[in-house]
């Protein structure tokens, strides 16, 4: 009895499986949402029968997702956890040594973090004195008065604002942001400047510097911060924001982005 293809060549049903998903995160699965079976077939130069029985089971495995309305697929919630945890554990592996370099030139402790809903979530603390300090991985705080806050979001639009924050909390009034249009010019002074600065806005006394850390295709995927107490790091906030804003171009050098102008924005929001 003669064995099915994929018996016959170890992988073959991997790399066919593979094949399938990158029909289906092709230009054309993401303008239509979705694909059906036939349309997977001729993309993939397999029959239909062969297309229908292997995303059945990669949507018992939560790789691919089926529209039990339109009957069409998409990539699944599995496979976008598994390239979330993917990301992040590369992004701590690249920016860490950086951050040990920086901690070291600043003598002051920093932070690499990333944006959760209107929260910054600290992934990493990285001290010059103790190497690694825990306090702050894992806390999230408000990005609006925050200096991480503000560069996570240079890539949001106004209408992306309006979304995220349908109303901002009232629970620093020492931040001078209070209101969206307010947000907005901090983030296009950090897009000006390469690196936020936060002077006393979300705790008496402590002052803070973030640049952007990008991916491969110019997105700011994280931020990298630097805090400490006023009377240590005030005076020099402005040349800490510089230092930190070579380092997190450094981090996303690592990520395969290449610096290059970006033309200035025009959008405004009133």
């Amino acid at each position: 009895m003669a064995l099915p293809d994929d018996s016959r060549h170890p992988g073959h049903g991997l790399r066919r499986d593979l094949d399938l998903l990158e029909a289906l995160a092709s230009p054309e699965a993401q303008r239509a949402g979705e694909l059906g079976v036939v349309r997977l077939a001729q993309l993939t130069g397999r029959e239909k029968s062969q297309v229908s029985r292997a995303l059945k089971a990669l949507a018992e495995e939560g790789v691919v997702e089926r529209d039990p309305d339109t009957l069409g697929y998409r990539l699944g919630w599995r496979l976008f956890s598994l390239v979330a945890r993917t990301v992040e554990d590369r992004l701590v592996r690249a920016a860490e040594p950086v951050m040990r370099a920086l901690s070291a030139e600043l003598e002051e402790t920093n932070h690499l973090c990333v944006l959760r809903d209107q929260e910054v979530l600290t992934l990493l603390s990285v001290s010059g004195h103790s190497f690694r300090v825990h306090g702050w991985e894992g806390r999230g705080v408000p990005a609006h008065c925050t200096s991480a806050g503000r560069v996570l979001l240079l890539d949001a639009s106004p209408d992306d604002l309006y979304v995220r924050f349908p109303a901002l909390a009232s629970s620093h009034p020492l931040s001078e942001v209070h209101t969206l249009p307010e947000l907005w010019a901090k983030i296009q002074q950090a897009r000006r400047d390469g690196y936020a600065r936060v002077r006393e806005e979300f705790e008496e006394g402590l002052v803070g510097v973030s640049a952007p850390i990008r991916d491969f295709r110019g997105r700011v995927v994280a931020a990298l911060n630097v805090s400490a107490p006023a009377l240590r790091l005030g005076e020099r906030l402005d040349a800490a924001g510089r230092v930190t804003a070579e380092a997190a171009a450094q981090v996303s050098a690592h990520l395969g982005w290449e610096t290059r102008p970006k033309p200035p924005t025009t959008a405004r929001l009133t």
